[in-house]
């Protein structure tokens, strides 16, 4: 067990791909503090499964969007582990809208959820874990909206990629306490936000046509994260890792095959218009916008329900 004996804290623990990360560190040996926001379901289902795993788990709502919130978070988290050695920070609020009809409110929000409450969470975890004599591991759940510009993402897109950056600027001013910031991008993940997004049945029929034959799950994040903050990590910092079973590497395939492999789906009703770069997919009574960028790259970076025609 490679965290045995650590004290890790999750954000956003309760569901998703913060649920796998708490459950893969509890494997790992650690004990955890769950935190999400009040009122979810989920956070004393999350918090049975630790437990019954054998490791000490405590629940901390608290909404870790807000600096004052956090700092409570933050207190009430050394207040039942006594330290914390490992924080995987995920923060994050997705709202898909077209860019000329997004609500400059909404915009802000998402910036602020993501990105600085990203920010709070980590200064106040850094600063207890440099207090305490340095060491220490920091994972943000970044994504890999932060290197591909998907249409109605505008504030997503933006506030991933602050938050990528914003971490590998922590992480240089962190290596002389000895502290170990990283990111991870996951690419299409199963969780109950993509079906809420897309529907099942639509995530159903894309999955087996991922570059890897399926979706992430949110235990292959956790994994991930449980090695960034395990000893055999120690010398790794300042990293961005995908954990997206190739997803960025779709721009080194032919459009021409993505193209066959997407005709090849049942009950595929295809229609390409010829207007560069926007392509209109109608498949079952949804319609996937396609775009390609000059990479030659191509993905799926809209779905909404519609009629049949």
């Amino acid at each position: 067990m490679k965290l045995a004996g650590m004290k890790a804290l999750v954000t956003g623990g309760a569901r998703g791909i913060g649920r796998g990360c708490a459950l893969e560190l509890a494997t790992a040996g650690a004990d955890v503090v769950v935190n999400d926001i009040e009122g979810s379901d989920a956070c004393e289902s999350i918090v049975a499964e630790i437990r019954a795993l054998g490791r000490r788990a405590f629940l901390v709502q608290g909404d870790a969007f807000e600096r004052q919130s956090c700092e409570s978070i933050v207190h009430r988290t050394l207040e039942v582990l006594g330290r914390i050695d490992i924080l995987i920070s995920n923060p994050a609020i997705s709202r898909r809208c077209e860019f000329l009809q997004l609500d400059p409110a909404l915009f802000e929000k998402i910036l602020q959820g993501t990105l600085a409450g990203g920010f709070h969470m980590s200064q106040l975890v850094a600063r207890h874990m440099v207090t305490r004599g340095g060491c220490g591991k920091i994972v943000f759940i970044g994504s890999v909206h932060s290197s591909i510009p998907y249409v109605d993402s505008v504030a997503y897109n933006a506030a991933k990629s602050g938050l990528k950056h914003m971490a590998l600027t922590i992480a240089a001013e962190m290596l002389p306490h000895r502290i170990n910031v990283n990111v991870i991008d996951p690419g299409w993940i199963d969780t109950p936000g993509e079906h809420n997004s897309f529907g099942t049945e639509a995530i159903t029929a894309a999955a087996p046509h991922t570059p890897w034959g399926r979706l992430g799950t949110p235990a292959d994040v956790g994994k991930a994260a449980a090695f960034l903050c395990s000893e055999d990590a120690d010398y790794i910092t300042g990293t961005d890792l995908k954990v997206d079973g190739g997803w960025c590497l779709r721009a080194a395939l032919p459009i021409q095959s993505l193209v066959a492999r997407v005709e090849s789906w049942s009950d595929l009703v295809c229609r390409v218009t010829r207007s560069w770069p926007w392509r209109v997919i109608h498949f079952n009574g949804v319609d996937e916008r396609c775009v390609t960028n000059s990479f030659d790259s191509f993905w799926v970076s809209q779905s909404r329900k519609r009629k049949s025609n």
